[in-house]
């Protein structure tokens, strides 16, 4: 049964995105064909829900799509001691530090994945890229990271922050599927729904390109004989092309 709520779920899912998002994700596409087209970078920076594995050197996929990862680590193994509870450590600001030590430029689009939308790293990106000149595209839930409070000191969310906002039309929560007897529910929509979101708005970039008389840079399964050297030519002519 649980099964069957799960597909009943899913499919409406796919229609409620095909309904609410179509609009946003043209636009997308039509920012990003445009930046590829002009010479410009598509950067991804994803919380943990699937889009960095899943748009980012995949089969069928376009090489213009490329990861931003941003890590700090501090090592400070001294004796355990109770924290001071007025200090401030928020992590405000240092999106701006480190987009200077990365290869974001002004006209770069930036796809932000973040399902609450409500943590210092999402926001702060955004704000940050946005004063570095990039176009920001959100990739949140609307409806639950409107009931969350925002973490970052400004009280901005992702949807509040960015440029355009792709909804993952995601319930508060996620879960889709609920479960009898049981506090929670099962089966998150995030995920699959960013990814079915990003993969309409890839179908319609290599669209929107080929109309610009680009060849966009694809690549083909490298289970198949061949694909190695038809992936190197499709990674050099991204390089040298953007496309």
């Amino acid at each position: 049964m649980l099964k069957e709520k799960f597909f009943e779920s899913l499919k409406q899912l796919i229609v409620t995105i095909e309904e609410k998002q179509n609009d946003g994700i043209t636009k997308a596409a039509q920012v990003i064909a445009d930046a590829m087209a002009d010479g410009k970078c598509v950067h991804i920076y994803d919380t943990g829900h699937m889009l960095n594995s899943e748009l980012i050197n995949r089969a069928g996929g376009l090489t213009a799509f490329r990861a931003l990862n941003i890590s700090l680590h501090v090592e400070n193994n001294v004796r355990k001691r109770p924290r001071d509870p007025g200090a401030d450590r928020s992590m405000a600001g240092l999106m701006h530090f480190s987009l200077k030590q990365s290869n974001v430029h002004p006209g770069d689009v930036l796809i932000i994945g973040s399902v609450s939308g409500k943590s210092v790293s999402p926001v702060d990106l955004a704000i940050a890229a946005k004063e570095f000149g990039a176009y920001i595209i959100a990739m949140t839930s609307v409806e639950y990271s409107s009931q969350l409070k925002s973490e970052h000191p400004t009280g901005k969310r992702l949807f509040e922050a960015a440029d355009l906002v792709l909804d993952n039309c995601a319930p508060p929560l996620d879960a889709m599927v609920e479960v009898p007897g049981q506090e929670i529910g099962i089966c998150p929509a995030s995920g699959i729904s960013a990814a079915t979101i990003m993969w309409a708005v890839k179908a319609q970039v290599v669209e929107l390109l080929i109309e610009k008389n680009k060849k966009p840079s694809i690549l083909k399964s490298i289970n198949n004989p061949g694909s190695d050297v038809f992936n190197e030519d499709a990674y050099r002519s991204y390089e040298e092309t953007g496309c």
